[in-house]
Parts: structure tokens; sequence; C-alpha cells
């Protein structure tokens, strides 16, 4: 199973690829999206949503895993939220299955607790990756989101075959 996951925003978005190999999981690829960051918001948004499509498109993944939006400023998460939206629009229109996982979720899924630090959980999915150098922090997000996934998937198919 190849899934896709993404840590959406405004200016850069985050994208990682990874793979269920049996018990484990492996890094595909991952990127960034840079949007230019002087430009209109709407010039923004169509330049995440096609390099997403070309990510899509170049990997062929089954499942899209999307990081909510957290943001303790009201004009920015409404700029992630749109930013969010048009990375669902990605997933539903090369119609993936797409599942959605708070920062916390994700941080405790891959680190243990909750409120893990950036760093911590970027040094844990490049080991658990096996990743010879650190993508860049956007990136690094978006595989730990595509792994928390994966696991996610691993037990709610266990949980069915009981």
């Amino acid at each position: 199973m190849i899934v896709l996951g993404v840590d959406p925003g405004s200016v850069r978005t985050g994208w990682g690829v990874v793979r269920r190999a049996g018990p484990r999981v492996e890094g595909i690829d991952a990127g960034v999206i840079r949007a230019p960051e002087k430009a209109a918001l709407h010039v923004r948004l169509q330049h995440i949503h096609e390099g997403l499509c070309e990510v899509i498109e170049q990997h062929r993944p089954a499942a899209m895993a999307v990081e909510d939006v957290f943001s303790k400023h009201a004009a920015s998460a409404l700029k992630l939220g749109q930013a969010r939206g048009v990375v669902l629009l990605a997933g539903a229109h090369a119609q993936l299955d797409v599942a959605s996982y708070p920062p916390a979720v994700v941080k405790r899924s891959i680190a243990g607790k909750g409120a893990a630090p950036k760093d911590q959980l970027a040094r844990i999915v490049g080991a658990m990756l096996g990743l010879p150098a650190l993508p860049p922090a956007d990136a690094t997000d978006a595989l730990a989101i595509a792994i928390t996934h994966v696991n996610a998937s691993r037990i709610l198919a266990a949980a069915t075959k009981r």
C-alpha cells in the first residue's frame, strides 16, 4: 500500500510517500511544494494544487493522509484551511482514500507523546525509514503523517479480521 502524507501550508506544503512492505514501512520520496511567498493567496493555492497533482500522478498512491489545521491565530488558520482544501481537492480528484489526523495524534503515533518537539519527530522518522539524511522539516512532517496512516490502517485491518 502506497500512502501520500501531506502537511499543508499556504507557502510550503510538505509531502511524503511511503509504502507498507509487510510489517515494515519504506520511504519512497519526499519534498516540499514551495509557492511564491509574495504571490496572492489564490496564486499560491493554484501552485500547491498543481504541485500535489504532479506528485499524485508520479507516485500513484492508494491513500492520502492530511494533517488537520492547527493555529492559534484566526488569520493563519484560515489560510491553512484554504491550503488544506486544495490538498483535499487534489486527493478527491484522484479518487484517493483520504484520512485526516490532528498534529498531536501524529506526534503520539511516531514519538509516543503528543507534545514531541519537531526535531525529535524528524529524527525518529529518519530512523524508522532508514533515511541517510533528513528531508526539510515540512517533508519530514508529511512522512510522519503517512506513517501514522499506515499504522492506523494496519490496526484497523487487524481489528476487522477478529
